[in-house]
């Protein structure tokens, strides 16, 4: 069942990665998501995979375009989670100018995914276990907001959907 307004947060582990060596992002650490959302306001935004399309072109860049205003509305942190691992979160972050601006946490076996009730099944494209396009806001661990993309869609997971919620 998936997750709704009012719920608090599952359990679950992510992958981050900030640090970077030579050739390629450092080992990541593991992120306890309970734990990392207590006592803050969390925007958290979901895409099905990094380097895709939309992702690169629009999500990330609005959340980042968008950052300031959403602190001044009292938003702690901005995460942006997808069905990959820590490695190609943090280069991807990195490559669009974000990394240490908006959290990239990895749900590589889509673990969390599943237990929001938000995973996306992208196996016959040969992408595996992934997360479906959504946005909320997370207060202290309980949703508080929740954006659903229908599939295919890029409509109400923005940043700028988010920000009038926050109004």
């Amino acid at each position: 069942m998936p997750l709704k307004i009012g719920d608090k947060i599952p359990d679950g582990t992510l992958a981050e990665s900030t640090e970077f060596g030579d050739a390629c992002p450092l080992g990541p650490n593991n992120i306890d998501v309970v734990e990392a959302m207590t006592g803050k306001k969390i925007a958290v935004f979901a895409v099905p995979g990094a380097y895709t399309p939309t992702c690169s072109a629009q999500h990330v860049p609005g959340y980042l375009n968008n950052l300031a205003a959403l602190k001044e509305k009292g938003v702690d942190e901005v995460w942006c989670v997808a069905g990959n691992d820590g490695f190609v979160m943090a280069a991807w972050g990195k490559d669009l100018g974000a990394i240490g601006k908006i959290r990239f946490l990895g749900d590589g076996s889509a673990k969390w995914a599943q237990a929001l009730g938000l995973e996306l099944d992208l196996i016959e494209r040969g992408m595996g276990l992934r997360m479906q396009r959504f946005s909320m806001l997370v207060d202290n661990g309980v949703v508080v907001q929740l954006n659903i993309e229908a599939p295919g869609k890029f409509e109400v997971s923005n940043a700028e959907t988010l920000l009038k919620q926050l109004d």
